[in-house]
This record gives structure tokens, sequence and C-alpha cells, in this order.
């Protein structure tokens, strides 16, 4: 199967935060924003692999600064890795005040998505082609994230972890 390139994947979407989005705090509400970002992903992975897809997983959403009412909610999604027939897809988060015309970093994830056949049933999907020293970095690494998914879902023993062994263990 030929590959495709991961900017073929690039999503880039926008929200308002209303009133209706927040919490006691004035906040954008966690929730509603992983619903952002999950909508993201799930057009980025559709665009690498042409068909429907799901979500898997989604590691480690961290939180680093609020989204505030009426400001601007940025997120931009790539395809990262291609394996079988899952893709991890790379998440940003960036939060637009456009009345005082700065923007700053809110959040990033890394979702894992599978593509579906017309049966519903796990599809093969063309590999990444990394072309920037980014995209490079990002595919590197998505094997051993991978693999702590893997571990922390029972499907997979620590001890068969060889790209995390080697990170740990670098002369065994």
């Amino acid at each position: 199967m030929e590959g495709k390139k991961a900017s073929e994947s690039f999503t880039v979407m926008n929200e308002l935060v209303l009133p209706n989005d927040t919490n006691v705090f004035g906040n954008l509400m966690g929730g509603r924003l992983m619903y952002w970002m999950d909508i993201a992903a799930a057009m980025a992975s559709g665009k690498h692999c042409n068909s429907p897809s799901m979500t898997a997983s989604v590691d480690n959403l961290s939180f680093k600064n609020p989204i505030k009412l009426g400001n601007v909610v940025h997120i931009e999604a790539k395809v990262t890795r291609a394996f079988n027939t899952s893709m991890e897809i790379h998440i940003k988060v960036w939060g637009e005040d456009s009345l005082h015309q700065y923007s700053y970093e809110s959040n990033e994830a890394y979702f894992t998505f599978v593509a579906l056949d017309s049966n519903n049933k796990p599809k093969i999907v063309p590999p990444i082609i990394a072309e920037t020293e980014e995209e490079q970095r990002m595919y590197e690494g998505a094997l051993r994230r991978r693999q702590v998914r893997l571990i922390l879902g029972g499907k997979m023993k620590p001890d068969d972890a060889n790209e995390l062994k080697a990170l740990f263990f670098p002369n065994n």
C-alpha cells in the first residue's frame, strides 16, 4: 500500500466559546474541548485512511491554560504514524483572545483511531510519510507511545516493549 504524507491529514478546526460551553468560572469545560478535539482527530484520520474511523484511545490530555468565554478555540490535528489498522493523531489546542490580540497554548494530546471498512471491521491504513524534522520526531516517538498504550491497556507485556526497554536500558 502506498504511503501518504503526514501533511495531507492536517486539519484545522475553530470554535467560539459561548456561555453554554463554560463552567461557573467562565472557562471552557474540559468535556466540551475533548468533544471538539475528538471531532478534529476524526477528520484528520478520515483524510488519511479515506474511510470512517473511530476513537480507540486518548493519551495524556493535559490542560495547560483555560480558554475563556468569548475566546476562539483553535485546534490542529495531524496523523503522526499509522500502524496496521490504527493511526496516532497529535492534537494541539490554542486559545485566541481576539479582543486583546494574542494566542496561548491550552492543550495537547494524542488520540488513536481505528479505520473501519464498510462492514465496520478494522481495515488496513496507508503508512505515513514523515517529511519535516518535526514529523519525523513525532513518527519515531509514536512507537514508544503505542507500546505504553498497549501495556496500560493490558494488550502487551512490559517485557515485550522493546522500544521502551531500549530507551531505559540502552546496553541490553
